[in-house]
């Protein structure tokens, strides 16, 4: 099939609509999917094409969302959660964290929840510090948990329909500010859960990122080659798990590292990424690993002052020139 132009949030409701025509136990819930069609409309049409029993609205209530999907998961459907914002995870932590990560292994293999918690994050759109928060490093320290960001439309799709077939729990995050972003789908092509992608390939120094964060490293990669600085960016597109070999390999091409997220830095994802660098590529270092992230703040509300908590390209482009001094 030819690639199809589709913006991130077509993507997503493609990917829902055609796991749902192929799979009969695949359900979603949350609130306003349903006659809504959501918050960021990613769920909107498939009420009419699936119907009330498959496209379920829910009360106002996490716990409550996340706790039923789990024991639908646990017998035998593919329930596929949305989150409204990636800040009210934080009220069905019980149910993610406690049961679904645990269940195959506390039941020793025997139980299985094939549940993807789908759920947007970021900043970019002035919506205060209750809803922008990146957790994803949160989630991703959870064992029996897999942790995905796509960075792309055809990334957005392809990593759904693998994370929806993935018979353990996925946590699905989406960057509410890249909903509109659009690029070519091609719905045959593949996607696997821990494999990274290599954006732009560069000689110079490796750029680490995904999510919102690898477009940020593309216009600074593009900025910096008119320096005559050729930037690798590396597009990590799994969390949990991520895909360690790659990072390695790009390091031994360039030699030097940045990693970029738009979480806190502190404790998170880069934090990581680097201590295993440090601990397993130390002698393809030819300069420090260096971080670009937020800083230990919640996001502001104000956009003249999200503005300045963002990571720009300008703030990556500085880290490389001193990874190269």
């Amino acid at each position: 099939m030819s690639a199809a132009e589709m913006r991130t949030v077509g993507a997503i409701n493609q990917a829902l609509r055609d796991s749902m025509q192929q799979d009969e136990s695949v359900v979603l819930l949350g609130e306003d999917i349903a006659a809504a069609g959501g918050s960021f409309k990613a769920t909107r049409g498939l009420l009419e094409a699936f119907g009330p029993q498959r496209v379920i609205d829910t009360p106002i209530s996490e716990a409550s969302i996340a706790s039923a999907a789990v024991g639908m998961a646990l017998t035998g459907l593919k329930p596929v959660v949305e989150i409204m914002f990636m800040d009210f995870v934080t009220l069905a932590m019980d149910a993610l964290v406690n049961q679904a990560a645990k269940a195959r292994y506390m039941f020793g293999g025997q139980g299985s929840v094939p549940l993807v918690l789908r759920t947007p994050h970021g900043g970019g759109l002035s919506a205060g510090p209750q809803h922008s928060q990146c957790l994803e490093a949160w989630l991703a320290h959870v064992p029996g948990l897999k942790v995905v960001c796509p960075s792309n439309p055809q990334d957005a799709y392809a990593l759904l329909r693998a994370a929806i077939a993935d018979p353990d729990p996925v946590v699905f995050v989406e960057h509410k500010a890249m909903y509109a972003a659009k690029g070519p789908v091609d719905t045959a092509q593949p996607a696997r859960i821990g494999e990274a992608r290599i954006a732009r390939p560069g000689r110079d120094v490796s750029l680490v990122c995904y999510g919102a964060a690898v477009p940020v490293c593309l216009q600074a990669a593009q900025q910096l080659a008119g320096e005559g600085i050729e930037a690798e960016v590396l597009d990590l597109r799994s969390l949990q798990p991520w895909d360690k070999a790659a990072v390695l390999q790009s390091l031994a091409r360039t030699h030097r590292m940045v990693v970029v997220h738009e979480a806190v830095q502190a404790f998170g994802v880069g934090a990581e990424i680097v201590a295993t660098v440090a601990d397993e590529g130390f002698d393809e270092l030819d300069a420090p690993v260096l971080r670009v992230a937020a800083p230990f703040m919640p996001p502001p509300f104000a956009s003249s002052l999200e503005q300045g908590y963002a990571v720009t390209a300008q703030r990556v482009i500085d880290a490389v020139r001193r990874a190269l001094a």
